[in-house]
């Protein structure tokens, strides 16, 4: 990743995407400045991953970046998005990091992409995606490579068993998938992971699972800090 260092943030999921964006990033331009999450309008959960506020926080304490939190509905996720930006701008940061993947024939892909854009854009932030021109073999090596320890907490029912709830994501897990016509990384929103341990943590997260339960075609499993 070739860019000038510049203030930034990284889009947080608490999942393997953002995990590995910023160990990218941080390789470059050195340690984030925030982290930023997207919440339910109840302010209790993560929008995209599902996962608990206090989850997220421990994972940010864990690498000691600061984690601001937004929540919204999915009609208003893009204006409040914005409007976080636009106050990070105001904060002096000057670039956000966003875990986007290039993929083969998926419009979806390059769409994340130009939205992350169009949302920087908005507030004269440059976006910063550190994943994208990778090859899926580079990613599967430097995700394996990383040190990132994550674990499968949402299925899509209609792409994945439920067996696979609870994983660590490991080589012959990502093996097993691309032999299912899966995408490793579940680019095609086949799956979601949850980072617990890292390098750039100070301390692994001790996680344990609770129920599982099936939810607008997606398994999700419930888990809390111990």
């Amino acid at each position: 990743m070739d860019i000038v260092k510049k203030p930034y943030f990284v889009s947080w999921s608490g999942g393997k995407d953002s995990c590995l964006a910023l160990h990218r990033a941080a390789e470059c331009l050195g340690k984030p400045h925030f982290l930023l999450n997207m919440l339910t309008e109840d302010v209790e959960r993560s929008r995209s991953h599902g996962l608990k506020k206090e989850i997220l926080q421990a994972q940010a304490d864990s690498l000691g970046i600061p984690i601001l939190f937004y929540a919204a509905s999915w009609n208003e996720y893009e204006n409040i998005f914005i409007a976080a930006l636009k106050t990070l701008k105001n904060e002096g940061i000057e670039a956000g990091v966003f875990g986007d993947m290039q993929m083969k024939n998926q419009f979806n892909a390059l769409a994340n992409r130009q939205w992350a854009e169009h949302v920087c854009r908005q507030a004269e932030i440059v976006a910063i995606e550190p994943l994208w021109d990778e090859t899926e073999e580079d990613l599967m090596s430097n995700f394996l490579a990383s040190g990132i320890k994550t674990k499968i907490i949402a299925i899509n029912a209609n792409c994945l068993d439920k067996k696979y709830l609870g994983q660590v994501l490991t080589k012959e897990l990502m093996n097993e998938f691309i032999g299912q016509g899966i995408h490793p990384f579940g680019e095609a929103g086949e799956y979601h992971s949850v980072v617990f341990d890292s390098p750039l943590f100070s301390k692994p997260l001790n996680l344990v699972d609770k129920e599982s339960v099936l939810k607008e075609g997606y398994w999700f499993l419930d888990i809390d800090l111990i």
